[in-house]
């Protein structure tokens, strides 16, 4: 029994070791990198989008909100403020739209939807995927906010989508006067806020590794099968906790067989519907626009899938 259980520790090591091997310097430069632009770009970032609200842009608005949103460092409790305070400028105090500015709630949905799935620090870290699945995973997440904005012009043209009461800008904890400091310091709290999903993410990747066969990945998740789009997309929403713990799972099951269109569908899920962003969600939508993001992330997910697949089968 115990050199069963010795035997069953070194695979698990090796699994375990090899990954981390694969991944950490991914995970280190995305930190790098995600502390840079937050330290550094986020002002630009957020003032690029608040000026947009001096222009008429139109449609064209909603794809630049989008590629704004996933420049954006920010979780959602951050960005949600930011964009309450853009929302304030083209609604009037009864929260009807003002006749010479539009409400802006399309570029809002683009922002906040491009946002909530992608960031620069998380960027680097798919790049560990592969060239392909990195490719997918940005364009995929780029036009669900594009598509998002897209709706909301439609549906909600002139009529307010959002109820950002009682959100303030968030204070900024990069107040350090020495740029290099400030820059160490925020870099420390992404290690320590990412660090053990990172960890525990290559674990769970080494588990799946050395206890569920591959057949049994590429029977559920492989192929060009609507039904393991749909499955993946589905397992997103309990499994996805941060965007670098699931990383390691995903370079597995991508080896192990899994279609590039349900890893599509997993990414998109798994951060739309992460626990702490649907908090920041429920409150600004409401129950009924609520259920309607939800909807829109498995519809639009499972699409997604569809399409990466058909693309590389």
């Amino acid at each position: 029994m115990i050199e069963l259980l010795r035997r069953e520790a070194v695979y698990l090591w090796y699994y375990f070791s090899v990954q981390l091997e694969q991944i950490f310097k991914y995970w280190v430069s995305g930190m790098v990198l995600g502390s840079l632009v937050s330290v550094f770009l986020k002002e630009p970032v957020h003032r690029a989008f608040r000026s947009m609200g001096e222009k008429r842009l139109g449609i064209v608005g909603i794809v630049i909100a989008s590629a704004l949103g996933i420049a954006s460092p920010l979780c959602m409790y951050g960005t949600i403020p930011i964009a309450a305070s853009f929302s304030q400028s083209g609604i009037t105090a009864d929260g009807s739209c003002t006749a010479d500015r539009a409400c802006r709630d399309d570029w809002l949905a683009a922002f906040m939807m491009s946002s909530i799935l992608l960031n620069p620090q998380l960027i680097i870290y798919s790049a560990a995927l592969g060239v392909p699945a990195l490719t997918v995973r940005i364009l995929s997440c780029f036009l669900c906010g594009i598509f998002a904005g897209g709706l909301i012009r439609i549906f909600y043209n002139h009529q307010p989508f959002f109820n950002f009461h009682g959100f303030e800008e968030p204070v900024s904890r990069d107040t350090d006067p020495n740029l290099l400091f400030r820059f160490l310091k925020n870099l420390g709290r992404n290690v320590k806020a990412t660090g053990w999903y990172f960890l525990a993410g290559i674990a769970l990747s080494a588990l799946f590794q050395r206890y569920v066969p591959t057949d049994v990945m590429t029977g559920v998740f492989g192929g060009n099968e609507a039904f393991g789009i749909l499955m993946a997309a589905t397992i997103g929403v309990p499994l996805y906790a941060c965007g670098g713990g699931t990383i390691p799972l995903l370079q597995a099951w991508l080896m192990d067989g899994m279609s590039l269109g349900s890893a599509a569908a997993f990414m998109i899920t798994g951060p739309a519907t992460k626990i702490t962003n649907l908090g920041a969600v429920k409150i600004v939508l409401g129950m009924k626009r609520f259920a309607l993001y939800l909807a829109y992330v498995m519809v639009f997910s499972f699409l997604s899938g569809l399409v990466v697949n058909f693309i590389y089968f």
